[in-house]
């Protein structure tokens, strides 16, 4: 159980917390590229399974989750912030600090920036949420992919076009 201020807390030291030790299947494919959150528990990530040049870049960043009560006292499980912060976020409620337009517009921007290499293999280290956002768009641009769900840690998701 916890308030807002202990799930914030829990928040930033998970950011920036040590990766779990293990391989990660990069399904024998040559990358030529990498963008990564810069965030830095999904840089530490990148570095670790990609040894070329990567781009750090803020655009990857998972979508914040911002204080919703007024009462700072309300105590809840994990699990049920989770649930409450991200339906907040889905509706625009104006707690949180990014809009799905937000979101939105600055996923259109670094996808536009990643296909701008006309079709170079790219490795994406990012977050959750994110991901599914980010499927979202890709699939509006003609690629195919796999359901996330809730995309695993460590885990890769290929898409093609």
């Amino acid at each position: 159980m916890l308030t807002q201020q202990e799930l914030s807390q829990w928040i930033q030291e998970y950011d920036v917390a040590d990766i779990e030790e293990g391989e990660v299947d990069l399904g024998n494919i040559a990358w030529k590229r990498c963008f990564t959150s810069d965030l830095p528990r999904a840089e530490k990530t990148a570095r670790k399974i990609y040894q070329g040049p990567i781009t750090v870049t803020k655009a990857l960043r998972e979508i914040p989750i911002c204080p919703l009560f007024r009462n700072q006292e309300v105590k809840l499980p994990l699990w049920a912030w989770g649930l409450i912060m991200r339906g907040a976020w889905l509706c625009n409620h104006r707690s949180q600090i990014e809009v799905k337009q937000d979101v939105q517009r600055r996923l259109t921007d670094v996808i536009d920036e990643i296909m701008s290499r006309n079709g170079e293999d790219t490795l994406i280290v990012s977050h959750g949420i994110l991901m599914v956002s980010m499927r979202q768009e890709l699939l509006k641009r003609g690629f195919k992919g796999p359901r996330l769900g809730t995309p695993a840690n460590g885990r890769m998701y290929v898409f093609e076009k």
